[in-house]
C-alpha cells in the first residue's frame, strides 16, 4: 500500500508511461475534453485541487523539463497568484507563449490531467526531461 507521494493510481500509470520530451497537460476546470488523448480527471469541486497542488506534486516525483503557460497568465490574474505559480514549479524552467499556441500543443501530449482549478489561463504542458 502507497502511504506517500502519489496515490492515484490512474495519475501514476500515466506518469510511468511518459518518456523523454513527452509532454503532460495539467488543466483548469474548464479546459476542453481532447479526443485520444488520455485525461485523468483529478476535478473534485471548484477550486479542489487547483493547478499549482497537482503541479507541485507531480514534480515531487516526476523529472519535468520545461513547463509552458499561456502568456495570458500575467495579464489575468494578480501578483499572489503568480507567485504561487512560481513556487509549485521551483527550479523547473517556465516559458510563456500565446494560449492559442499552447492549445495548439495539446494533441500532441501523453495525458492531461483534469483539477479543480478556476483561476484563468492557469493551463500548464509540462514537458518531460
Amino acid at each position: 500500500m502507497l502511504r506517500s507521494g502519489l496515490l492515484n493510481p490512474h495519475l501514476l500509470s500515466l506518469l510511468a508511461r511518459i518518456r523523454h520530451t513527452n509532454t503532460l497537460v495539467i488543466a483548469d476546470s474548464m479546459f476542453p475534453s481532447w479526443p485520444g488523448v488520455e485525461t485523468v480527471d483529478l476535478a473534485l469541486v471548484y477550486g479542489i485541487p487547483t493547478v499549482p497542488q497537482v503541479v507541485e506534486a507531480i514534480l515531487a516525483q516526476w523529472h519535468g523539463g520545461t513547463a509552458r503557460m499561456a502568456s495570458e497568465f500575467h495579464d489575468h490574474n494578480d501578483a499572489q497568484v503568480r507567485a504561487e505559480f512560481a513556487a509549485a514549479f521551483g527550479s523547473t524552467r517556465l516559458e510563456f507563449e500565446p494560449h492559442l499556441e499552447l492549445k495548439r500543443r495539446v494533441p500532441g501530449a501523453i495525458g492531461l490531467v483534469r483539477t479543480g482549478e478556476r483561476r484563468i489561463y492557469t493551463n500548464v504542458l509540462l514537458e518531460s526531461a
